[in-house]
């Protein structure tokens, strides 16, 4: 899983010189995407894909939460039919289930960062231009860094998470 920072210019020009500046620093462009206000073409930039820009990886996050929130009500009714019906075995293998997704909740809110395109719909409606760089969790300092001594009107506006085989 690699990390997906998000940087917002000011203009395409001096997003173009954050992107040659970061391949200089070794990251590759086809994991930095550009997107800017819609209907505007950033010609000189590595392109966002569809995908990225209508945000799948909030849609996954929607559909992966939500499953843990009903695995966990499926368990818990599981459970109250297992205690009604005397069942031990079962009752115990729901409270497991209950405890699993009640985990994997609690890792997901608090180890997993959630920045999302859609909370830079204002600024790229005022022509600004999110630079999404995907890189891995050990280079996010380093990159941020870079960004921030070189390109001091870029603001880092946050990390995300993608998975690269998804072309998310």
């Amino acid at each position: 899983m690699l990390r997906r920072l998000y940087f917002l210019f000011p203009d395409e020009h001096s997003t173009r010189r954050a992107v040659e500046d970061l391949v200089r620093a070794g990251v590759k462009e086809n994991f930095m995407h550009a997107v800017g206000r819609e209907g505007i073409k950033l010609a000189s930039l590595p392109p966002a894909t569809l995908r990225q820009r209508r945000d799948t990886l909030w849609l996954i996050e929607r559909i992966l939460w939500n499953s843990d929130l009903a695995v966990f009500g499926i368990a818990l009714i599981g459970l109250m039919l297992s205690l009604i019906g005397g069942f031990s075995i079962w009752s115990v293998a729901a409270i497991a289930v209950m405890f699993a997704t009640v985990l994997a909740g609690a890792l997901y809110t608090n180890f997993v960062p959630n920045t999302h395109l859609d909370e830079f719909r204002g600024a790229l409606g005022h022509g600004e231009v999110v630079l999404m760089v995907d890189v891995p969790k050990r280079r996010v300092l380093e990159i941020e860094d870079l960004v921030e001594r070189r390109h001091p009107g870029a603001i880092a506006s946050g990390t995300g998470w993608t998975i690269d085989a998804l072309g998310v």
